[in-house]
């Protein structure tokens, strides 16, 4: 047991590796907007950016609200950083197998074609 619930981890991973989600995202990332403010700068139809805020919502990235007619949508960093403490997790395991391989190849006895002139 990892301590991170894997299939909301899946979800957020899958949404994040398409680009006009990650493009969404960076979008809300300076600040709330409608439906159609996200669709703005890609040329894909509202149905289709629907799907993908439909996909961002499911994953915990995206909140959507109402007021009024309008109904923005907001980024929820939620999501984010339980994916970014998972890779964390990762990132430290890896920095202590290099440190490990590096004191190993430091303590090595060099041959003569790696030899630094």
């Amino acid at each position: 047991m990892t301590g991170f619930d894997d299939q909301h981890l899946d979800k957020t991973f899958a949404a994040l590796a398409d680009p006009t989600r990650r493009a969404i995202l960076q979008r809300l990332a300076e600040g709330d907007a409608s439906v159609n403010e996200l669709a703005e700068p890609f040329n894909i139809s509202l149905p289709a950016i629907s799907r993908h805020l439909r996909v961002l919502t499911e994953a915990g990235l995206l909140e959507r609200r109402r007021e009024g007619k309008y109904r923005p949508c907001r980024l929820d960093g939620r999501a984010l950083a339980q994916a970014a403490t998972w890779i964390n997790t990762y990132r430290q395991f890896w920095g202590d197998q290099f440190d490990r391989l590096e004191r190993f190849l430091d303590a090595a006895d060099p041959t003569e074609e790696t030899k630094k002139p």
